[in-house]
């Protein structure tokens, strides 16, 4: 394939924006080359500014669960839009949005939407200290929340050792509050509570993750979090960015059947418009403003566009249920190819995968935390990106990232991507 047009369009956009991107990934580091300029996308499939076609595992980073250009998510989104993009002003829609995500996600009885994921897990972690009156957080290595200033910080080295900024512009101060440990590691977890008596307000959590690749909680992990949160009255974050309404209507909750005290979402309640949002009790909720003393605004929130494409998508979810054993199949099917190819070509390797999420690791361990994604062969990664990318699959461009799958691939797709592999592999 050629990518003549991709290649000036990158050159012109360096001159004008940071890194010629606006989201870090998108400029292909971690594999090199230069990255791919979308011009469309329909169903399965996106296009790029030379007229080449991949079949999209990204999708959009997960959003578009039915696939690209859904023609009920248009039409809405095009019918809101005739009536204006904009007001600073409630609208129903808002309040309609609210009622059928609430109705979804197990044990949440409010919302609040903002722009973001980034925005929503900063807004959940401020709910949560002006709720419990304590300033520490506890995250995991390897699960992303957002570049706000309390989630860019790097592990020390032990349990009593403080973080360190990961980020130039994130003040030791904030990372002192930020105390970091393994995914999948309850000791751990539990050591650290015990060093922290009674300052941690929340513990935050990407219940499956997918920015160290797709990992899946180990048995009673994700309990055990529950249990130690309910003991040390700690709330427990669930960052549903990425599987909210995507694993299950009531996202990783229902599936794994566990409840967080406060739940974050983006990307699939949007349609594919920016947005996000954070849920929660009332009890907990009635903190925020304007009914409480825990600030939190956005000009643009519950935007009318937004709105109507997460309307139309998450009814799409919820009254058509068999879409998630659709896309499960589909995720199951392209992993058994996939396993009896790499099989084939003697290739070390980890696939993990839960309903639509999906990563493959170049890897003899098994791959459960971010210490052990990281000893993947990322030179091995990177041919086999750019192996597949030449064949017209795209696919995450970064060793850490899950692939999300849409409803609008065919079983013709996934021939054809396993087909690529197989030809790809025999070159690395």
């Amino acid at each position: 394939m050629e990518y003549k047009r991709s290649s000036e369009l990158f050159k012109i956009a360096k001159e004008f924006i940071p890194g010629g991107v606006n989201s870090p990934v998108r400029a292909f580091k971690s594999v090199g080359g230069t990255p791919i300029f979308a011009s469309k996308a329909k169903g399965a499939h996106v296009y790029d500014e030379d007229g080449n076609r991949y079949i999209d595992y990204i999708s959009s980073w997960g959003p578009m669960i039915l696939g690209h250009a859904n023609e009920k998510v248009i039409k809405a989104i095009s019918l809101t839009a005739k009536k204006g993009t904009s007001f600073g002003m409630p609208t129903s829609m808002e309040t309609d949005l609210a009622k059928l995500a609430l109705s979804m996600a197990p044990g949440m009885e409010k919302i609040r939407f903002v722009n973001s994921g980034t925005e929503a897990c900063m807004s959940a972690i401020r709910l949560a200290r002006g709720y419990t009156k304590r300033d520490k957080i506890i995250k995991f290595s390897g699960c992303y929340h957002g570049h706000s200033d309390s989630f860019l910080i790097q592990a020390g080295s032990g349990v009593v050792t403080f973080g360190s900024p990961n980020s130039p512009g994130v003040t030791q101060g904030t990372a002192d509050d930020t105390l970091i440990a393994p995914y999948n590691d309850l000791k751990f977890v539990k050591n650290l509570i015990k060093h922290n008596n009674d300052k941690i307000a929340a513990i935050i959590i990407e219940p499956v993750a997918g920015n160290m690749g797709c990992i899946i909680p180990k048995d009673g992990f994700i309990e055990g979090l529950r249990e130690l949160c309910n003991k040390n009255d700690i709330l427990l974050i669930f960052d549903e960015v990425m599987t909210g309404f995507r694993l299950a209507q009531g996202g990783a909750q229902e599936l794994l059947g566990v409840n967080a005290d406060i739940v974050t979402y983006g990307k699939v309640i949007g349609g594919g418009l920016p947005v996000g949002a954070f849920a929660s009790t009332n009890e907990i909720m009635n903190y925020l403003s304007p009914d409480g003393s825990v600030y939190q605004a956005g000009t643009l929130s519950g935007n009318p566009l937004a709105m109507s494409a997460g309307l139309a998508t998450l009814n799409e979810l919820k009254n058509n249920p068999g879409i998630y054993k659709s896309l499960e199949n589909k995720t199951s099917y392209l992993e058994e190819g996939m396993k009896r190819i790499l099989k084939n070509n003697s290739i070390d390797f980890r696939i993990n995968k839960l309903g639509s999420m999906i990563s493959l690791h170049f890897t003899s361990e098994d791959v459960i935390d971010f210490k052990s994604a990281q000893k993947g062969n990322n030179e091995k990664f990177k041919k086999y990106f750019h192996g597949m990318l030449s064949e017209g699959v795209y696919l995450p461009p970064s060793a850490f990232e899950s692939y999300f799958l849409n409803d609008a691939l065919s079983s013709d797709d996934i021939d054809f991507t396993l087909n690529a592999l197989n030809k790809v592999l025999k070159s690395i």
